[in-house]
């Protein structure tokens, strides 16, 4: 199979979706790699690296897509894009179809095979291929949490530990999922007073079990959250539905209740955001401000540390990739259950229920 890899054009977005090692991986299994010139740079990878490992380098993301059976990316294609992607090729990226009607359009239109990482599902209902991403994503919430409530960068002016003789600052966590769970971790690290909410008690009793003296955990209902968010400093949106669009768990009206200063971080953002006034950001352009509170809504947030991301991500994408490689996607769809429910679109069809559901679009059960 031929396996093109473009840059990504995401803005901001420097990590890229195979590694020298991946190369070397799928060459050896006698498949041919494909990289656009220059794509692995913001990951501190040379062209050089992929040549050595096995790949071509072409000039151009027109002649990637051309000659490629199989598009592997990071992010989900953007609409100078579209136009590249053909009939029957494997798109496997983020697609988040849930938050972009025009994506999931253009996707049904190139009557392409759409294969999200978000929706790759394991029996035990873990998402494999999101959980890297969700665990970088949770640690840098509370990392650009604690930047944005300084005072030059129109937060509170609130140090997250706090010090000796005056209170650490309160953070709130909507979601104890793997996002969540990551950033309550390194912001009781550092000191802060934390909350993590969630709706399921099994899950409650377990971050109970494993979290520092420093974490709380309380049910997730509209009434507790409007009492926290008072007095809260940071309040980290963590909360996720597979494949659909998140939930939106603080109103417009919920802002005034909070102080000015405070910061939100939307980590939802992917998947349309979980607080009413979110709306997406760039690395370039992270922050706003409504009603006096600061939101973080970045959307690919893990870009910004591609060296340690581009790693995590490709750890977990690879079996993947090489089982599409090696079986073709009906074949290891079939074989394989986790990777069949990442299928999202094929041939112009929705064969994910929340994508149809989300947008009112039919839905089509995919019959092997």
């Amino acid at each position: 199979m031929k396996i093109g890899i473009p840059k990504e054009l995401k803005a901001f977005e420097n990590r890229v979706a195979i590694t020298p090692a991946g190369v070397h991986e799928l060459v050896v299994c006698g498949h041919e790699v494909c990289i656009e010139t220059g794509a692995g740079l913001g990951s501190g990878i040379n062209d050089t690296d992929y040549t050595a490992s096995g790949a071509k380098i072409l000039t151009t993301a027109e002649e990637i897509y051309a000659i490629s059976d199989m598009i592997v990316k990071v992010k989900e294609p953007i609409p100078q894009e579209y136009h590249l992607i053909r009939e029957n090729q494997i798109v496997f990226t983020y697609f988040h179809f849930a938050s972009s009607l025009e994506l999931t359009e253009a996707m049904i239109k190139s009557k392409a095979i759409c294969i999200a990482y978000e929706t790759v599902e394991l029996p035990d209902r873990s998402l494999p291929l999101l959980i890297p991403m969700s665990e970088v994503a949770g640690r840098m919430a509370i990392q650009e949490g604690a930047r944005f409530l300084e005072k030059p960068h129109l937060g509170k002016g609130v140090l997250l530990g706090g010090v000796p003789g005056v209170k650490p600052a309160h953070v709130i966590v909507i979601g104890g999922g793997i996002v969540g769970a990551q950033s309550a971790k390194i912001a009781a690290g550092i000191g802060a007073k934390v909350t993590i909410l969630d709706k399921s008690l099994p899950r409650l009793r377990y971050l109970s079990d494993i979290m520092p003296a420093n974490v709380t955990t309380r049910y997730s209902d509209t009434h507790t959250i409007k009492e926290l968010i008072k007095d809260a400093d940071l309040i980290v949106g963590a909360v996720l539905i597979a494949g659909d669009k998140a939930p939106q768990v603080i109103s417009r009206a919920m802002l005034k209740d909070m102080q000015p200063g405070t910061v939100m971080v939307d980590v939802a953002i992917d998947q349309g955001g979980c607080f009413e006034t979110s709306k997406p950001t760039t690395h370039l352009d992270p922050v706003f401000v409504i009603d006096d509170v600061v939101h973080y809504c970045v959307a690919n947030i893990p870009g910004a540390v591609p060296m340690t991301s581009t790693l995590a991500l490709t750890n977990a994408t690879l079996p993947y990739a090489l089982n599409l490689a090696n079986m073709g996607w009906e074949g290891a769809c079939r074989e394989h259950k986790d990777l069949r429910k990442g299928l999202n679109i094929v041939k112009g069809d929705v064969v994910y229920k929340a994508v149809a559901q989300n947008f009112g679009l039919e839905y089509k059960e995919f019959q092997f």
